[in-house]
């Protein structure tokens, strides 16, 4: 199926004003509001594996794609919850769903004749980055507030060879300083969301969820830092009800944490915009963000959709983390568990009727972040080779 929608063009989330495709262009001339990305003749044709299976539904380029394999993650049904998936995203190539759009912006990076490409980050985004940028040959440079990035994304962008920045603040600190270079110094491509071509590899996780079920479930469930996630995902089911390809759209709902809830609260409180949180601060390092680029997209996306967002405490971000390492298998980072921790509020609010078809997105892979897994109390016991199999037999029992 086709869709016709005239050529590709760039319109501004706030003011409505329309301009030619750049990928440098981030922002309204006009307005200064946010940009989404408007492909021209839309095709829903799927072939292959991962994210350029949609090929007829991301941007066109002369660069053959930047890739690794990424997308085709599962999609696992709970044993916990009647009608409840989860959308492990940690099984992609640097243990994250950042991978989908990193795929997608480094190859027009590299289209554009990009050589150096720079981000902010809370670690995910800094790890896929370097990765991409390493396979195509450029140049990785990483802005990350200093103590305040889990030691695993660390360790990935050290060995992905990236430059690091220690920003002594926050994230937003860190993305406002990537920002001022990347506009004053042409010779640095940005990759953080706010870049609307990055996002259009992200949406593809709608897509391989529509396909597995063979529709569209009753809700998405999304983790919110930067708020460009759950906005692409939304972006991804009007695509597919405007080809004609699906009848219907989920709702679209947000978990935020406590200490870094800005849109929650706006949408608890029916705000047009957010009070953004100065300095945030939550156990979910990866959804540390209190001043989301992406505000304005994610309070679209939610309410257009009939959506809602919740807030949860790391206390419950930490014990849906260990439910689902335990009762469910999956071992992910807090920001990922926060979706779980909100699926339950939800239920428990009556945001979400028990039965329906819901999916949670799990963002990324639980050793991105050990420490977090620390606290987990382990079952452990220290015997010699020659212990009395009936003694230790004895013992394991009793644990």
């Amino acid at each position: 199926m086709n869709g016709d929608v005239g050529e590709t063009l760039l319109r501004c989330v706030s003011c409505g004003g329309e301009y030619k495709p750049s990928p440098r262009l981030f922002r309204c001339p006009r307005c200064g509001g946010l940009l989404e990305v408007v492909l021209g003749n839309l095709t829903w044709s799927p072939r292959g594996k991962g994210v350029w299976r949609y090929r007829g539904l991301l941007p066109q380029t002369k660069a053959s794609p930047v890739t690794m394999g990424e997308g085709s993650t599962p999609l696992i049904a709970s044993r916990l919850h009647k009608g409840l998936y989860y959308k492990f995203e940690g099984s992609n190539p640097t243990g994250s769903f950042k991978d989908r759009g990193m795929t997608v912006a480094t190859t027009i990076a590299l289209d554009n004749g990009a050589r150096s490409v720079i981000a902010a980050s809370t670690g995910n985004t800094a790890s896929s980055m370097a990765a991409y940028a390493s396979r195509a040959g450029l140049r990785p440079v990483i802005f990350l507030p200093r103590n305040k990035v889990a030691k695993g994304k660390i360790l990935q962008s050290i060995a992905y060879g990236a430059v690091i920045v220690w920003v002594e603040g926050s994230f937003d600190d860190a993305i406002s300083l990537a920002m001022k270079l990347s506009e004053e110094k042409q010779s640095y491509y940005p990759m953080n969301s706010f870049n609307p071509w990055r996002l259009e590899g992200q949406k593809t996780l709608y897509y391989e969820v529509f396909e597995d079920l063979g529709k569209a479930p009753d809700a998405m469930v999304y983790p919110v830092g930067n708020a460009g996630n759950i906005s692409a995902g939304w972006k991804a089911a009007q695509e597919l009800l405007m080809l004609g390809v699906a009848d219907e759209a989920p709702r679209f709902l947000g978990v935020q944490a406590k200490g870094a809830s800005p849109i929650a609260d706006a949408v608890s409180r029916g705000l047009d915009k957010p009070v953004f949180v100065d300095r945030p601060e939550t156990a979910a390092s990866a959804i540390r963000i209190g001043k989301p680029v992406n505000w304005q997209k994610a309070l679209k996306a939610i309410r257009e959709s009939n959506g809602t967002a919740v807030m949860v405490s790391d206390e419950e971000i930490i014990q849906a983390q260990r439910t689902l390492a335990r009762r469910e298998g999956i071992i992910v980072e807090p920001a990922s568990a926060a979706s779980y921790a909100g699926y339950l509020r939800m239920l428990e609010e009556g945001l979400i009727d028990r039965g329906d078809t819901v999916v949670l997105v799990l963002t990324g892979h639980g050793l991105k972040d050990p420490a977090s897994l620390e606290s987990m109390v382990s079952n452990e016991i220290i015997v010699k080779p020659s212990v009395d199999i009936d003694e230790l037999d004895r013992t394991l029992r009793a644990i």
